[in-house]
C-alpha cells in the first residue's frame, strides 16, 4: 500500500479540503474576534462568555452530529448521482435542525443560569463570581436567537459540501466574519458582552441568507434543490436508515461535548483564572486545528463518495494517504502553537498575568496533543464514512468519558497536582485512542456501500468543486 498519493489525488483532496479549512477557520475566527474583544472588558466578562460558549458548543455539536448522520447518506447518494436521494436527505436535515433548535432554546432558556453556576468556583485569585454569572447569562440568552439560523445554515452548507460545492459555504462564512468583526467593534463598546452576542447572531442570519440564496439560484449546479420545498416527503426507509445510522452520531456529538464540558468544569475548580486561561488556549487551538480537523471532514466526503460510487479497491489506500496528510498538517500546527504560546495571551490587555501564564502552558499542551488529535479525528471520519456509527460512538464519545473525563476528574480531586500537568495529562491520554483507531481502520470493516453501486470510478471522474 502506497502512503503517498499522486498529484491528481492530492489535487482532488485539496480542492475539497481547502475551502472547508477556510470556512471552518473563519467560523472559529468569529469566536476568536469575540474572545479578544470581550477580553478587553476584563477577566470576569471573558470567563462569563467562555462558560456560555462552552454550553453553546453542546448545541453546536448536536447540530453537527445530526447533519453528519444524514450526511453519510448524502455523500453516498451524491457519489451515486442519485439527486432525489440527496433531496430527501436535505429535507430530513431541515426537519432535524428545526426540532433540535427548539429543544436547545428551551433547555438553555430554562436552565442556563444554574448551568453557568456549575463552573463558578473560588480560586486563589480575587474575582467577582456574581458579575461573571450575570455577564455569561446575558450573553447566553441573546445567543439563543442565533440557534435556528445557525442550524439551518449547517443543513445548507453540509449538503453543498457533499455535492462538492465547498467554495459556496466558505464564501458565506467569509462575509459573515467580516460582518461580525465590524459589528463587534461597533457594539461591544456600547453594549459590552451583549454586543458581542448580537454581532454573532446577526452574522449567522447573514450566513444562512447567503447559503440559501446561492443554492436556490443555481439548481443546474446543485440539482437536489429543484422542487425541494414543494414537498416535505422523505421515504420512510431512508428515515429509518438515517435514524439507525445517525442517532449514534447525534448521541456521540452530544455526549462528547457534555464530556468535554465536564472536563473544563473540572478545571474550573482551580479558579476563575483557569477558566479564562483555558478559554484563551482553546480559542487559538480551535482556529489553527481546523487545518487538520477539516481534513477529517474531507475524508468523510471523499471516502463517502468513493463508497457510493462502488470503488472499493482504492478506498483503503486513499484513506491511508489522507490520514498521513492530516497528521503531517498537525505537526505543522504544533509548531505554530509552540510559537504562539507566550505571544497570544499578551493580546488580552485587561487580564491578569496569572491568566496569561496559565494560557501559555495550556497552548503548549494543545500543541503537544495536536498530532494525536489529528490521527484520532481522521480515524473517526474513516469509520463514519462507511456507516459504522455505533463503533464511532464508542470510539469517540466512549473514550472521552472513560479517558479524558476520568483523568481530569481523578487528578483534580484525588491528587495534589497543579492544573498545568493535569491539562497535559488530559491531552496525552489521546495516545491510547490513536492505537484503538489504528486497529479499527486497519481491519477495514468500515468499507461498505449503503446506497447501491454505480459503474463510475470516483477517482477517475473529474468533479467540479468550485462555486
Amino acid at each position: 500500500m502506497k502512503l503517498v498519493g499522486n498529484k491528481q489525488f492530492y489535487k482532488i483532496v485539496l480542492r475539497i479540503a481547502i475551502p472547508i479549512m477556510i470556512q471552518n477557520g473563519i467560523t472559529n475566527m468569529i469566536g476568536l474576534v469575540n474572545n479578544i474583544t470581550v477580553g478587553q472588558l476584563g477577566t470576569e466578562q471573558l470567563a462569563g462568555v467562555a462558560i456560555a460558549n462552552q454550553l453553546i458548543s453542546i448545541f453546536n455539536l448536536c447540530i453537527f452530529g445530526a447533519v453528519s448522520g444524514a450526511g453519510i447518506f448524502g455523500a453516498q447518494f451524491q457519489g451515486k448521482e442519485d439527486y432525489e436521494g440527496v433531496r430527501s436527505v436535505f429535507r430530513l436535515k431541515i426537519i432535524l435542525m428545526i426540532v433540535l433548535s427548539i429543544l436547545g432554546i428551551a433547555i438553555f432558556a430554562g436552565f442556563g443560569k444554574p448551568l453557568i453556576l456549575g463552573f463558578l468556583h473560588e480560586g486563589g485569585e480575587e474575582s467577582d463570581l456574581a458579575l461573571t454569572l450575570k455577564e455569561g447569562y446575558v450573553y447566553l440568552l441573546i445567543m439563543l436567537l442565533g440557534f435556528l439560523p445557525y442550524a439551518l445554515s449547517q443543513a445548507y452548507s453540509s449538503t453543498l459540501r457533499e455535492a462538492n460545492r465547498t467554495v459556496v459555504p466558505m464564501r458565506a462564512s467569509i462575509y459573515a466574519l467580516i460582518l461580525s468583526v465590524v459589528l463587534n467593534y461597533m457594539l461591544i463598546p456600547l453594549m459590552g458582552v451583549a454586543g458581542a452576542a448580537a454581532a454573532t447572531v446577526i452574522s449567522r442570519f447573514a450566513e444562512l441568507a447567503m447559503n440559501a440564496w446561492w443554492t436556490h439560484r443555481h439548481p443546474e449546479q446543485v440539482p437536489f434543490v429543484i422542487h425541494v420545498y414543494q414537498s416535505w416527503k422523505v421515504p420512510g426507509k431512508l428515515v429509518k436508515q438515517v435514524l439507525y445510522k445517525g442517532t449514534p452520531l447525534l448521541l456521540n456529538e452530544s455526549l462528547w461535548s457534555v464530556g468535554m464540558t465536564i472536563v473544563n468544569q473540572t478545571y474550573s475548580y482551580h479558579g476563575l483564572a483557569v477558566v479564562a486561561a483555558v478559554n484563551m488556549a482553546t480559542t487559538i487551538a480551535n482556529v489553527v486545528n481546523v487545518l487538520f480537523i477539516s481534513m477529517g471532514a474531507s475524508i468523510g466526503i471523499i471516502i463517502g463518495n468513493m463508497l457510493g460510487a462502488g470503488d472499493m479497491k482504492k478506498v483503503k489506500e486513499a484513506d491511508a494517504q489522507m490520514i498521513l496528510l492530516s497528521v503531517l498538517i498537525a505537526l505543522g500546527v504544533s509548531g505554530l502553537m509552540l510559537i504562539a504560546g507566550p505571544l497570544f495571551p499578551q493580546i488580552y490587555r485587561n487580564t491578569t498575568q496569572e491568566v496569561k501564564e496559565l494560557a501559555k502552558w495550556f497552548i503548549w499542551a494543545e500543541a503537544a496533543g495536536a498530532p494525536l488529535r489529528a490521527f484520532a479525528n481522521a480515524s473517526y471520519y474513516t469509520l463514519r464514512s462507511g456507516g459504522k456509527t455505533i463503533i464511532t460512538f464508542f470510539f469517540d464519545c466512549g473514550f472521552v468519558w472513560c479517558g479524558n473525563v476520568v483523568v481530569a476528574y481523578v487528578l483534580t480531586h484525588f491528587t495534589n497536582m497543579s492544573v498545568i500537568p493535569i491539562y497535559f495529562c488530559s491531552k496525552m491520554v489521546d495516545s491510547i485512542k490513536c492505537i484503538i483507531g489504528y486497529v479499527l481502520v486497519k481491519k477495514g470493516t468500515w468499507i461498505e456501500n449503503m446506497v447501491g453501486h454505480h459503474k463510475k470510478d470516483y477517482l477517475l471522474k473529474e468533479k467540479e468543486a468550485v462555486g
